[in-house]
């Protein structure tokens, strides 16, 4: 049974730091690509970051570059992503994501989301 399981969200003031994990089983974890993607209320689900199977190539949304870092250990089938220099807008619900393809079929696994609240 594929599991992923988010945990770290909470409340926090602006300018504030807060790491999210993302612990994973019943995958290979190791061959997938894992990402991190948020949503705001009333809005759409949006990527915040990407990172590959190995971890060597990353990738950010132009909204939190330089303050988020996305990382993963494969030994621990674990994914993080700390946030630096909270705001406001960060708010919302971070959903941790495994997503593969293979040409003939796509994986895709969602985790239930943990809260983030940047605010004052």
């Amino acid at each position: 049974q594929v599991q992923l399981v988010e945990s770290g969200g909470g409340l926090v003031q602006p300018g504030g730091s807060l790491r999210l994990s993302c612990a994973a089983s019943g995958f290979s974890f190791s061959n997938y690509p894992m990402n991190w993607y948020r949503q705001a209320p009333g809005k759409e689900r949006e990527l915040v970051a990407g990172i590959s199977s190995g971890g060597r190539s990353t990738n950010y949304a132009d909204s939190v570059k330089v303050r988020f870092t996305i990382s993963r250990d494969n030994a621990k089938n674990t994914v993080y992503l700390q946030m630096n220099s909270l705001k406001p807008d960060d708010t919302g619900v971070y959903y941790c994501n495994a997503r593969k393809s293979t040409g003939l079929k796509e994986y895709n696994y969602w985790g239930q989301g943990t809260q983030v609240t940047v605010s004052s």
